[in-house]
């Protein structure tokens, strides 16, 4: 376990710093690689891919290195508060980032058309299990259930006494918010698609209330932090007084940063919507001109046809 024993700096939590088993930097690394082995793939067949998918996907990427191959990993296992900087931007804005990358799409366009991969790709998102699995309340309850389920039983205390634990918690937080923006967004095939079951009945509607009705729970849950007596995760406790820091004051600092950080997703999402629904406004209102003009040309002929069959008559 890393143990710096020196107070927290800017310089420190930007400075390289790698695990010894360095399993969240593999990830990230393997993920770029993934996909840009895809775009390639892509080209090499004279297929265009959108840059913009490209940097979504290499930003979230890089938001990964970015708290587990610095300083902040380092620190993240002795302060709560770094934890929590962990916790927010691979649970709730990394997954955005990876979810815009538009992945699923990129694969099944760099799969061979009738290769057995890509059935069984297609098998997997048409499964029940995958319909079961991404459901709206489900995902919802394993978004909201990470936090509560989590960090007010002793399971926090026991996954962050290792590094092993504290990965396998990161890698969750991955998997269950890229599960839960996977839907909201829906730039992806999805085994629940927009076009039909519920999702028909309100469209836009519904993707706005899935992204609101988490936002009270996470500001609450931050509050009910700042707000707690106890020690949630007690095996801080040793090395955040080793930094010169009560422990009780940087799991309320922590608690501040889940209560702010909701902002930062919910705005992100919002305006990646409103910027595709307006999109999808502008494509109907250019469909609807284009339509009228094929009337508007259509009548012309036939008023032109008619009058050449009087000029013959």
């Amino acid at each position: 376990m890393w143990m710096p024993r020196l107070p927290v700096t800017l310089a420190r939590l930007l400075a390289i710093h790698l695990q010894p088993v360095p399993v969240l930097p593999s990830v990230a690394v393997l993920l770029a690689a993934a996909y840009l082995a895809g775009v390639l793939v892509l080209r090499h067949r004279g297929d265009r891919w959108s840059p913009a998918r490209t940097a979504w996907w290499l930003a979230g990427a890089v938001s990964i290195l970015a708290v587990t191959a610095t300083g902040v990993d380092g620190y993240g296992m002795e302060l709560f508060s770094v934890h929590m900087v962990q916790h927010m931007v691979l649970g709730m804005l990394t997954p955005i980032l990876l979810v815009l990358g538009a992945p699923v799409t990129l694969l099944l366009r760099a799969l061979p058309a009738r290769s057995a991969a890509r059935r069984a790709l297609l098998g997997l998102l048409h499964s029940r299990v995958a319909r079961v699995l991404t459901h709206p309340v489900l995902v919802t309850a394993l978004f909201l259930g990470s936090l509560y389920g989590l960090y007010f039983t002793p399971l926090f205390d026991v996954l962050m006494s290792t590094m092993w634990g504290h990965n396998l918690m990161l890698l969750h937080f991955i998997a269950v918010g890229w599960l839960y923006f996977w839907g909201i967004l829906a730039v992806d095939p999805a085994p629940r698609h927009r076009g039909s079951g519920v999702r028909s009945m309100s469209g836009p509607f519904l993707q706005v209330l899935e992204l609101a009705s988490t936002v009270p729970f996470h500001a609450f849950f931050g509050v009910a932090i700042m707000m707690s007596p106890a020690l949630l995760a007690p095996v801080f406790a040793p090395f955040t007084s080793m930094l010169g820091i009560a422990p009780i004051a940087d799991q309320q600092a922590g608690g501040g940063v889940a209560w702010a950080f909701t902002e930062i997703p919910t705005l992100l999402v919002l305006g990646v919507l409103m910027l595709r629904w307006q999109g999808a406004d502008d494509r109907r209102a250019r469909a609807g001109v284009a339509a009228q003009r094929r009337e508007a040309a259509e009548l012309a002929a036939y008023n032109a046809r008619l009058a050449r069959l009087a000029e013959r008559g």
